[in-house]
């Protein structure tokens, strides 16, 4: 099927679908809705949690399904810490779907409470959590959770390893390297290869162990019960699960 086609179907510009197909935007959930029937359901709106395009998907044809749903999870927390959510990530957010189990009901909640959230409530809450004046309620980096301070030998463990990795430099340049939202992003790419081969199992649980096993769970609960968190309460919740669930497969791996 050609863009002219696709567009055709989902009633959207050409100029659109080459966008979306390219990654360079997504879509809002009216439009997500239309893609879903369009393709059949092979594109589902919780694929929109990958930060590339799910019509770039065939790119990670040899990496299990499986593997492709936790890189999604992991680049979606690493969207919504980066920075504020803005109405693109919210209308993102707004169409998730989850099942009947803990994680999946979540889902449900961080949509819902997507929906009752404008970008503007969205950012006071960031600003008021992860910046603040002085500073605010959470400080997302590893070498504050582990040693009280920024900067620390985490940090410097953490960059010699992203080194070795093939990673160094994918963080976002206003932000060191172990801040939350970049070690999210970081086992994203070491998942799905983005900055070369997928890295196997094993290296990935190194990299869990050394960089987030320690601290990743603290942080999340202490997200999900910070008393500026709404539109973060179920964002801490998720993230909480998420750790957990990881943390149990790797060792059911080991």
């Amino acid at each position: 099927m050609t863009a002219s086609q696709f567009a055709a179907r989902i009633g959207r510009a050409v100029s659109t679908v080459t966008r979306l197909a390219n990654g360079e935007t997504v879509p809002e959930p009216e439009t997500i809705a239309k893609i879903v029937e369009a393709t059949g359901g092979a594109v589902q709106p919780n694929d929109f949690f990958l930060t590339q395009s799910p019509l770039q998907a065939a790119d990670n044809a040899d990496v299990a399904e499986e593997d492709l749903l936790r890189a999604q999870c992991y680049r979606l927390l690493a969207r919504l810490l980066a920075s504020p959510p803005d109405g693109e990530t919210l209308g993102v957010v707004r169409a998730l779907q989850g099942d009947g189990s803990p994680f999946g009901q979540t889902l449900n909640a961080l949509a819902a409470v997507a929906r009752q959230t404008g970008a503007e409530a969205a950012a006071e809450e960031f600003h008021a959590l992860f910046i603040g004046m002085p500073q605010g309620e959470l400080t997302p980096f590893s070498s504050y959770y582990l040693t009280g301070f920024l900067h620390e030998k985490p940090l410097a463990a953490l960059r010699g390893d992203l080194a070795r990795l093939g990673l160094a430099g994918a963080a976002d340049s206003h932000q060191s390297e172990d801040h939350m939202a970049a070690l999210c992003e970081a086992m994203a790419c070491l998942i799905t290869g983005a900055y070369g081969r997928p890295v196997d199992l094993a290296a990935q649980r190194r990299f869990f162990d050394a960089h987030l096993g320690s601290w990743a769970h603290r942080f999340f609960q202490d997200l999900e019960g910070a008393k500026s968190a709404v539109f973060f309460m179920p964002v801490g919740r998720l993230g909480r699960l998420f750790m957990d669930v990881e943390t149990q497969a790797f060792d059911m791996a080991a």
